[in-house]
């Protein structure tokens, strides 16, 4: 336990047992509705992708203790980057979205596979660029216009998706929709339960679908589920008909992944050092090991890939609980870990995600989609892009167009654009190509530098009207 008479603990901390268990529930709890949502939504096993987000964690826990002599202290759960692409792969192959919270068939589980794996290779080649050569070589290939812009049309490219599932009760689902967000807003730095307003917001929307619409909440599978289940473990598959345009459309949207986990590091790592700070201890500096964060989400995501599970990324919100509770502690998230794993073998804790209302997913799928849009906006207003600039400008509006055009105008979200066709026999899946195209047109304007004299101009002008 950290000293001076400050309560918490740092990364390679480890707390007593009891304190263990329940810190590592904790972050458990605040994973959990993100990281189920994303499976139930897209067709995986609850179970599968619960077991391999534990794995994910510990393993990742224990190669950077190995590795760096000290606990880089992130939960693994599933990523909401990449929805857009297994809904894409799951339409195609079966001819309609996926029911919320009932699996899609093992072939189409192992098609999506193959992309998820080749995105954890991806990752850690990123990673081992990044620790070879240095971020910033990464950063002018991927600016913040095109890892911002690809993070928008993920989620703005989702918005049809999510209406089409809320009108099944347009009504239960607007006041689902409501009450998350005011559950956001006003319980935002109101400790613990201020983690959950997603869930709180699912259980509120759960209860009004079940006054509003009786016939919409039904338990026979919960009782009829088996409380120890073993886990639907798939392997991927290399062949097939669309086994490329999922390689493609899941593996490229590492773009949006790779600045968010980056970014979760800096924010973890500026809490530990100042804490540490605080109780007179040395500095863990681990924002120094970008590159090596990469790698251990690359190894999270093969792992995701080989076992059925969604691809993942590092949580934010497990972040924003250590900054609460100041509990950094890597063995508590290790005890997250086997806790998650455990759970993966709760069959009836899967059923019962199965009885969510199709409203009550539509009304949190507005609100969560919405936000990845805004937060690619975000990302872009962090890191001042100016957008007064004709190269920006291009960037951004060409994955921006492609992307949210192609996903919401197009069948499945594939572009009918008849190249390629042995690879992507559907045509070109919409969200990848627009993130292609935007790494392409940048990569024009750093080969042939434009004249800088029009942005100087307009930047000197900014600063004048300040």
């Amino acid at each position: 336990m950290a000293s001076n008479n400050k309560m918490g603990y740092l990364p390679n901390d480890t707390p007593p047992f009891g304190q263990l268990v329940l810190l590592g529930l904790q972050h458990v709890l605040t994973m959990f509705p993100a990281t189920v949502f994303v499976a139930a939504l897209t067709g995986f096993h609850v179970g599968t992708v619960l077991l391999a987000s534990g794995i994910s964690t510990i393993v990742a826990l224990t190669l950077s203790k190995r590795g760096i002599g000290k606990f880089i202290p992130l939960f693994y759960g599933s990523s909401f980057s990449y929805i857009a692409a297994y809904l894409a792969i799951v339409t195609e192959m079966t001819g309609g979205m996926p029911e919320f919270g009932v699996p899609v068939s093992d072939e189409v589980i192992r098609t999506m596979q193959a992309g998820i794996v080749v995105t954890g290779i991806l990752n850690m080649i990123v990673g081992f660029i990044i620790k070879a050569v240095g971020k910033d070589a990464i950063d002018k290939i991927l600016p913040p216009v095109v890892t911002g812009s690809v993070a928008a049309i993920i989620g703005f490219g989702l918005a049809f998706a999510a209406l089409g599932l809320a009108q099944a009760n347009w009504a239960v689902a607007i006041i689902t929709l409501l009450v998350t967000v005011l559950f956001s807003v006003y319980l935002q730095n109101r400790g613990f339960i201020g983690m959950l307003p997603v869930l709180l917001g699912a259980i509120a929307g759960y209860i009004i679908s079940a006054l509003l619409d009786p016939g919409s909440v039904n338990f026979a599978s919960v009782g009829a589920a088996a409380w120890f289940e073993m886990p639907r473990i798939t392997f991927p598959t290399f062949s097939g008909p669309l086994v490329g345009t999922a390689i493609f459309s899941i593996s490229i949207m590492a773009i949006a992944t790779i600045p968010e986990s980056t970014a979760h590091l800096y924010q973890i790592s500026l809490y530990v050092d100042r804490f540490a700070e605080e109780t007179g201890n040395e500095p863990y500096g681990l924002d120094q090991h970008i590159g090596f964060n990469l790698i251990l989400d690359g190894i999270g995501d093969f792992v995701n890939g080989l076992l059925g599970a969604t691809a993942g990324t590092n949580y934010g919100e497990n972040n924003s609980l250590m900054a609460i509770t100041r509990n950094y502690s890597g063995p508590a998230l290790v005890a997250a870990g086997v806790i998650s794993i455990l759970l993966g073998f709760v069959g009836k804790l899967a059923a019962l995600v199965g009885t969510v209302p199709l409203a009550v997913s539509g009304g949190l799928a507005i609100y969560l989609f919405g936000v990845i849009g805004m937060q690619g906006i975000a990302l872009m207003q962090e890191h001042k892009v100016n957008m007064f600039e004709p190269r920006n400008l291009a960037v951004g509006a060409i994955i921006m167009v492609v992307g949210i055009g192609g996903n919401i105008g197009y069948e499945g979200g594939f572009l009918p654009i008849p190249i390629f066709q042995s690879v992507f026999p559907n045509g070109l899946p919409a969200i990848a190509t627009a993130a292609v195209l935007g790494i392409l047109v940048n990569l024009i304007f750093l080969i042939f530098s434009p004249p800088e004299a029009a942005t100087e101009a307009i930047e000197e002008a900014m600063s004048a009207a300040d």
